[in-house]
């Protein structure tokens, strides 16, 4: 797609806004920053996000919208600049709460060091608890959604007391994060409750 300039950006949101309390041209203009990051084309995605917060500065999504694309740029303080801007009524909106859980997961995952050493640990004694759980944080860092789930789940599964039932809380932790209409959530959660019912 390449780079909108912001002045293109600011005409279409004028155009699709016409008259009225502006809730329209928002998510036509939320709408197409996520088409535009779907494609890949992060700094439309921000410029839109950005040109919405310019007239609706309490718009949540855009806040959460521009905050990720900060964050994965690595930028994790402009990002929590961002978060500290929504309004206070709304700091616990879903969209905010989930960023703020995938930041907190990857400064937890950065942490923790090098995913070879708890594979080695493992190797050793499939029963180390807390370097399986270790590992599900830096593959979740990682992006690896499935494989972090299915760790915590096989800790849940060999002993779920461990760790004060640690390993249920991070997963629902990984979750929120994730959202609850992700794929990765959906099936973690399918295993999960055919742990917990069986």
């Amino acid at each position: 797609m390449g780079a909108i300039p912001e002045s293109q950006i600011n005409e279409f949101i004028t155009k699709v806004g016409g008259k009225g309390d502006g809730a329209p041209p928002v998510a036509e203009a939320l709408a197409a920053a996520a088409e535009a990051r779907d494609a890949g084309d992060m700094q439309t995605a921000a410029d839109i996000y950005d040109a919405v917060l310019a007239q609706a500065p309490e718009t949540i999504e855009a806040i959460a919208g521009l905050g990720e694309l900060l964050f994965e740029a690595g930028d994790t303080q402009g990002a929590e600049a961002l978060l500290a801007t929504a309004p206070e009524a709304k700091k616990d909106a879903p969209p905010l709460a989930a960023l703020r859980a995938k930041m907190a997961l990857a400064a937890q995952a950065a942490a923790l060091g090098n995913p070879a050493e708890f594979e080695r640990r493992l190797a050793e004694n499939s029963k180390d608890h807390q370097a399986r759980f270790d590992l599900a944080m830096i593959q979740n860092a990682n992006g690896d959604r499935t494989a972090a789930a299915d760790n915590l789940l096989a800790i849940i599964k060999a002993d779920r007391a461990w760790n004060e039932d640690g390993a249920r809380t991070q997963l629902l932790q990984l979750f929120e994060a994730w959202g609850m209409t992700d794929e990765a959530t959906l099936g973690a959660r399918r295993k999960l409750s055919a742990l917990l019912f069986s």
